[in-house]
């Protein structure tokens, strides 16, 4: 795959709904969700596409997400915490591609209060760690949505204590390869502290951060295959 097939804006609708369903799936395929989650893609400056709302390892081949209101009522039939895609799109220009995800040892380690740090390559992408929200209930309000938009900021990522994840990037793909890269790291996170105090496990630099967070070297769109590899809509 190649850069260029990560779909764009304006491209037809029915390529859309197909990259939707291919990183629902895939996000099943590797145990970042369950019955839980969803995921969307930018479709302009106004609305954008949402999988359909039901555990994403179970959405069919052909089977249409809705098309959704940045700005608005959310639709019938559409999920609740889907109000927190409208909110980042809206206050986030750069990002096309949002997955609500729920890793295990994201979770876990978000119940010490904790997000993992810049200790792996995976990590870096988040330096210095991705933000925290410190609520464990639902997201089931605009108020809520645009708070959590909010502490979201900048970054790639926001752990929710005891309630999984967001990860946001400039495509649908990348956002599930930063899924991938949180888990990672929250698994190495979680093996450092078990390894007690006394451990001393060394951190990125913020200047090696930045040199390592790279997209070149098809370094998304290899995960992005790995993920989606047998697929049936490959």
């Amino acid at each position: 795959m190649t850069e260029e097939e990560f779909g764009s804006i304006g491209e037809p609708l029915e390529a859309t709904q197909k990259r939707v369903r291919l990183a629902a799936r895939a996000l099943a395929r590797h145990n970042l969700v369950h019955a839980y989650g969803h995921v969307s893609a930018r479709l302009n400056d106004d609305s954008f596409l949402v999988c359909a709302p039901k555990p994403m390892g179970l959405i069919d081949p052909g089977e249409d997400g809705a098309v959704v209101p940045i700005s608005g009522e959310l639709p019938t039939g559409v999920l609740g915490e889907v109000r927190c895609h409208q909110q980042i799109y809206a206050t986030r220009s750069d990002i096309n591609g949002i997955c609500r995800v729920f890793p295990r040892n994201v979770m876990t380690l978000s119940t010490f209060k904790k997000t993992p740090k810049a200790r792996l390559g995976f990590g870096s992408y988040f330096f210095p760690e991705p933000p925290l929200w410190d609520d464990p209930l639902l997201l089931r309000s605009g108020e809520q949505a645009a708070k959590f938009a909010q502490t979201l900021g900048s970054a790639r990522a926001i752990v929710m204590r005891g309630n999984g994840a967001v990860c946001v990037a400039p495509s649908i793909e990348e956002s599930i390869v930063m899924a991938f890269y949180l888990e990672e790291s929250a698994i190495t996170e979680l093996a450092v502290m078990a390894s007690g105090p006394d451990y001393d496990s060394v951190c990125f630099t913020e200047k090696q951060a930045n040199v390592r967070a790279t997209g070149t070297g098809r370094i998304y769109e290899r995960l992005w295959d790995y993920m989606t590899a047998g697929d049936p809509e490959k």
